[in-house]
């Protein structure tokens, strides 16, 4: 599977331009090396190249996987993450601590939100064993992985269903940290969900309107009726 993994190195390496290597590497402050390609001609390269080896194997898909995520360059771990995207259904339990050293290592929402929201909560929602696992990483001493047991539970809230009940108990115990990506977080997953459910996320709020931030609210009630957004937005400058 070296030779998948190479193709698309190659891809990357071949497409990227320096003007936007340094571009991206200052905006996201990282110490990875970038080649500078877009998102887009990334998962247009990962597509190919797997498509072109007739679809992988579990076995095939991990190891590509690890070849990718080796290059400490960070269009090759975001190739990583996107060909865990298109194998994500052949993905098992097992496979979870994989997922969380990934994560942990990331350091960045670039690569995190996607091992979160498009591999780790489709697994979850298959497998919801693995719902233990959310819980502890709601209580980890890493941001990144406590915003990932946020986010994992973002695709069925989503689409109007999903485990709100337990987003709400995550949320409830960061509401009042400081760390801007858990407090974005937050909204986020509020903000798609009240698309679908206005009223719950309306009474989730309310109540905690006080303890919550700025970042949070403002994200939270943007598609909420504007007599709930002037309500909530009253309460909190007061």
């Amino acid at each position: 599977m070296g030779g998948i993994a190479s193709r698309i190195e190659a891809d990357l390496r071949a497409a990227g331009t320096a003007e936007r290597a340094a571009s991206e590497k200052r905006y996201l402050k990282s110490d990875l090396e970038f080649f500078g390609v877009t998102v887009p001609a990334i998962r247009k390269s990962v597509t190919a190249a797997v498509r072109a080896n007739g679809g992988l194997s579990r076995d095939e898909l991990l190891d590509v996987v690890a070849t990718l995520w080796a290059h400490p360059v960070h269009e090759c771990r975001m190739a990583a993450v996107e060909a865990l995207g298109l194998g994500e259904s052949l993905l098992v339990p097992e496979d979870m601590p994989l997922i969380e050293r990934l994560i942990r290592e990331s350091r960045t929402w670039a690569l995190v939100d996607g091992l979160a929201a498009s591999i780790a909560g489709p697994l979850v929602a298959r497998h919801p064993v693995l719902n233990r696992t959310l819980d502890r990483w709601a209580a980890d001493t890493d941001f990144w992985v406590r915003r990932s047991a946020l986010l994992a539970l973002l695709g069925p809230i989503r689409q109007g269903g999903g485990d709100f009940a337990r987003f709400g108990r995550y949320a409830d115990a960061m509401l009042e940290e400081r760390e801007f990506f858990i407090r974005k977080a937050i909204g986020w997953v509020l903000r798609e969900a009240s698309k679908k459910r206005p009223q719950l996320v309306y009474e989730w709020l309310e109540p905690r309107t006080g303890r919550i931030s700025g970042v949070t609210l403002r994200e939270a009630i943007r598609y909420l009726p504007e007599a709930q957004r002037e309500e909530l937005l009253a309460v909190y400058r007061a």
